[in-house]
């Protein structure tokens, strides 16, 4: 107590000795030019004088404008992330009440701060150029995320693939590029622009499965109806293949002659979660139809050459092998029998009607 009555002594003091210094009238003098501190003009432009106070009270609306966007960002993100129906209507909302009132904000302040916004069109041709030249990639991206919002080809959620290969869940629609999270957990950043300019694969849109294809080889002499039915079985053995319907039905395809054995591929419909892991889903298939032929004992096909002599001391065929003697037995000669007609899942695909068209949003 003594020493707070000590302070206030010394302060009241202090202030009587500046006021017996300077006097009442330069003590009046200095509040005065205090109070009127807000309106000491910085410069004008044109005809319209800036002053202290309108700078100070326009930064004020422009940081209280976008904090304010910030905020109720936020707000709106966090909503989205617990609807389970309409998110990217909800992701839309968002943008356009973040930028919205960050160009409220900067209209207002700009007004506050004593620009009158109808005579910068003096400006307008500097502003131009300097947008055409310096601000000309930033104004591109933001138009084509613009466009990517309101196209809705590409929502938040969506499993995408670039032009390069490389695939990822989208993440957010920025204002200048595209954040996509890989199944590695690496954050790719995408500019807009590539999404407009480039082909784009989204894999999950409108919300539907999708057909792959897993490619597998046999040896030559394998039974196909065998190798078929095994592979089919292990597809639907798979707790992620789609039930089977008259549209999601899965085909074994004989695609073509290998040097060391019949190339297959199996098309599967598996369900939408599977497709946005694509790797492991190839290497689950894989390892069933791996599993299958093992089981079924077809032999996987192994890189090799065949060398066919043509001739021998200047003979040829039986000649040949009798100078050998290698006389092959007449009942090895006989003609293989016929095999039944195997089923051909890739005729049958061709009869098929195409997939219907989307109806008009």
């Amino acid at each position: 107590m003594h020493v707070d009555g000590r302070l206030a002594g010394v302060g009241r003091e202090y202030v009587a000795g500046v006021l017996r210094n300077s006097g009442p009238s330069d003590a009046f003098a200095t509040a005065m030019d205090l109070a009127n501190l807000d309106g000491l003009v910085l410069f004008a432009i044109g005809r319209t004088p800036v002053t202290v106070g309108g700078v100070a009270a326009g930064l004020l609306i422009i940081l209280g404008g976008a904090l304010a966007g910030k905020l109720a960002g936020l707000a709106i993100g966090r909503l989205r992330r617990r609807a389970r129906y309409g998110a990217t209507a909800l992701y839309i909302v968002q943008k356009l009440v973040t930028y919205g009132l960050v160009i409220v904000a900067v209209v207002a302040g700009l007004s506050t701060i004593g620009l009158n916004l109808s005579s910068l069109a003096v400006f307008a041709g500097a502003i131009g150029v300097g947008l055409g030249l310096g601000l000309q990639g930033i104004v591109k991206e933001f138009v084509s995320g613009l466009v990517l919002i309101f196209d809705r080809v590409l929502n938040v959620g969506d499993y995408v693939e670039l032009e390069d290969g490389k695939r990822g869940l989208v993440q957010e629609v920025g204002p200048r590029a595209v954040r996509i999270r890989t199944n590695d957990n690496v954050e790719l950043i995408v500019p807009n622009s590539k999404f407009i300019d480039g082909p784009v694969v989204n894999w999950t849109l409108h919300g539907r499965s999708r057909r792959i294809h897993v490619p597998f080889d046999v040896a030559y002499g394998s039974d196909r109806e065998k190798v078929r039915d095994a592979v089919l079985a292990a597809a639907r053995s798979v707790p992620f293949t789609l039930p089977e319907t008259e549209a999601y039905k899965s085909q074994v395809w004989l695609v073509g002659f290998g040097e060391s054995g019949l190339k297959f591929e199996l098309l599967v419909w598996p369900t939408l979660e599977a497709v946005k892991r694509p790797a492991a889903m190839h290497a689950a298939y894989t390892w069933a139809i791996a599993d299958a032929l093992d089981c079924a004992g077809v032999e996987v096909p192994f890189p090799q050459m065949d060398v066919r002599v043509r001739s021998l001391f200047g003979q040829e065929g039986e000649a040949a092998l009798g100078a050998l003697r290698l006389n092959v037995p007449q009942a090895s000669r006989a003609a293989p029998a016929a095999s039944p007609l195997s089923t051909n899942d890739a005729a049958e695909d061709i009869s098929r009607p195409l997939p219907a068209q989307d109806a008009a949003e």
